[in-house]
């Protein structure tokens, strides 16, 4: 352990002393925490950066989509607007958010998407604005306790599972492990696609030590590149483009697909400015053979947005859908979400 690392220690523990005394008062319900006869899907993760809760949304909303009318609900990070807004033909990033921007552009209007700070008020306005939802979806939930979903899944990422993590700042939880108990299912993320199944056990007894909750092991399936901001042909020599929070995998599998020429990194949530676009065209003009820009499903609504659409235009630019896949016991996970659906339904 380095000198650094252990001055962290002190600190760690006076932040995991405040944040268990703070859950211990919702458990014990003298801080007030909202519950709704209505069924309300929370997605969390116990560590702070990316474990995949978009994707998980994207896999809620296509497994929910065809029996009841879906309203997503986030706090809309980076936005520039503040309060409950609806996600309209309108807005941009900067008004709701990258994440809801991307849902908003994928779904449009078959679901309701929605951003507010606070979810408690939130939800009953989505109620009385759209009687027709049938299940509201909570995004980065985890922590926030001021609403208690009725069916809680908790995301961590296969590289740091969170039992062998710490708080911060020695580590990367934003609370102890044990708020693992407040989940219904947990589910391991963006595990390799041929993880054996005696690692996905040795996980899942790992995880059992903390929290007794049904486990499964998800990964990440990406589309073939989808043309943005009138790109021409797709060319597999490419430049990628990402603010995201752990872009290794996404690297990974761009270099295991096709040729990586460089990679701009920004970092998560990061809302891409003129010249920071002029510099990532100046950077292509200088290659001597016609080259892709590359970028994830979130990137690309900011990099196309109405401030930046002239350069943007001047990339070739694609973006890689991707989708959450639940390995070798999918079934059994959806059907535990339908059961709560069915369950939770006012009658």
């Amino acid at each position: 352990m380095s000198v650094f690392k252990f001055l962290l220690l002190p600190l760690a523990m006076l932040y995991d002393v405040v944040t268990s005394i703070r859950n211990s008062l919702y458990d014990r319900q003298l801080k007030p925490s909202a519950r709704f006869d209505f069924p309300i899907i929370g997605i969390g993760n116990l560590a702070v950066g990316g474990t995949g809760k978009t994707p998980m949304v994207e896999h809620l909303i296509r497994l929910l989509s065809s029996r009841v009318k879906v309203a997503t609900l986030s706090r809309g990070y980076g936005r520039k607007s503040s309060g409950l807004r609806f996600a309209g033909k309108q807005d941009t990033p900067a008004t709701i958010g990258d994440e809801p921007m991307q849902l908003f552009s994928k779904y449009g209007n078959q679901i309701v998407v929605t951003v507010c700070e606070d979810r408690a008020f939130a939800i009953p306005h989505i109620l009385q604005e759209h009687p027709e939802v049938g299940v509201i979806v909570l995004d980065d939930a985890l922590q926030h306790r001021r609403v208690t979903p009725g069916f809680m899944i908790l995301l961590t990422d296969y590289h740091r599972p969170f039992y062998a993590d710490h708080v911060l700042p020695y580590g990367r939880l934003r609370e102890g492990r044990e708020g693992a108990l407040r989940a219904n299912v947990i589910i391991v993320t963006k595990c390799p696609h041929d993880i054996s199944e005696e690692q996905m056990m040795i996980m899942e007894n790992a995880i059992h030590t903390v929290a007794h909750r049904p486990v499964f092991f998800s990964t990440i399936r990406y589309g073939e590149p989808v043309p943005a901001a009138d790109a021409g042909t797709f060319i597999p020599d490419v430049v990628l483009v990402s603010g995201i929070a752990n872009p290794m995998v996404l690297e990974n599998y761009v270099v295991k697909n096709f040729t990586l020429l460089h990679h701009f990194r920004f970092r998560d949530h990061h809302n891409y400015s003129t010249a920071e676009l002029r510099k990532i065209v100046n950077f292509i003009s200088k290659q001597t053979k016609p080259v892709s820009v590359l970028t994830t499903e979130k990137d690309v609504v900011k990099l196309i947005a109405n401030n930046n659409r002239f350069w943007a235009g001047k990339l070739n630019l694609f973006y890689l859908p991707i989708e959450m896949e639940i390995i070798r016991n999918g079934k059994d996970f959806d059907t535990l979400v339908l059961d709560y659906l069915k369950r939770a339904t006012p009658q």
